[in-house]
């Protein structure tokens, strides 16, 4: 009888082991899957802000956009950041983006002190209303798409990204007005929903709008003087 007792302890114990360790396995799985999960959502959600890395350039040669290599272009050595043009002063200053035209106007008042071609939504729609910046990144990773519809994109080193909200587009959800090296279709929409710009005309809007970025990131609170910007109109071309 002590001997079948002691087997069924063994027989306990053994399963005991066995569903410990399954479980370690489990977890360490939901970790590596949420892991993957987060690093393909980065730049489009605020629970990758973290990794949305220290702004800094990394050396790569290539990247992708609609499922086909793309090259890197070398990182900007050139100082594009204006040091006194019209409109420094940050009183009145609001980024006003035409969806119908495609189009970028910095403005002081009414004055145009900036009127940069742009290329929105194709793939995903650009939101309208009026939007505040809540993080400037001098260099980042954008991931997103479809590879089964095409649209796949993993884009290392996007230039100069100002991200942007409002209560009813939560940061979550990733827009940003930014440099794409991967196309020059400025003019025409040609994106995933968020604002491209030239990567030089990026890098002039970002130094432009407030808060002038102070290091290769900025976390923007809403206690911090930022440059709105206005969304409107519709795209009605081919």
């Amino acid at each position: 009888m002590a001997k079948k007792k002691g087997v069924n302890n063994i027989h306990h114990l053994k399963v005991v082991i066995l569903a410990t360790v399954a479980f370690i396995v489990l977890v360490f799985t939901l970790q590596q899957a949420s892991s993957v999960l987060k690093s393909s959502e980065c730049a489009n959600s605020i629970s990758c802000v973290d990794d949305l890395g220290k702004g800094d350039y990394t050396p790569e040669n290539n990247g992708v956009f609609l499922g086909k290599a793309v090259a890197v272009p070398q990182e900007k050595t050139s100082a594009l950041a204006p040091a006194n043009v019209l409109g420094e002063n940050s009183i009145g200053k609001h980024i006003y983006i035409d969806l119908t035209h495609q189009r970028l106007y910095a403005k002081v008042g009414d004055s145009v002190i900036y009127d940069f071609p742009v290329s929105t939504g194709k793939w995903g729609q650009t939101p309208t209303g009026n939007f505040t910046f809540w993080y400037k990144i001098k260099y980042t990773r954008m991931t997103g798409g479809n590879k089964a519809l095409g649209t796949y994109y993993n884009l290392p080193n996007v230039p100069f990204t100002m991200f942007f909200y409002n209560d009813q587009i939560p940061k979550s959800r990733g827009y940003a007005i930014h440099g794409a090296y991967w196309h020059d279709n400025f003019g025409y929409p040609m994106s995933h929903g968020c604002i491209n710009l030239s990567p030089d005309n990026a890098q002039v809007l970002y130094y432009w709008a407030d808060p002038a970025p102070a290091g290769n990131i900025m976390q923007i609170g809403k206690d911090v003087s930022s440059t709105p910007i206005t969304i409107y109109g519709k795209f009605e071309g081919a």
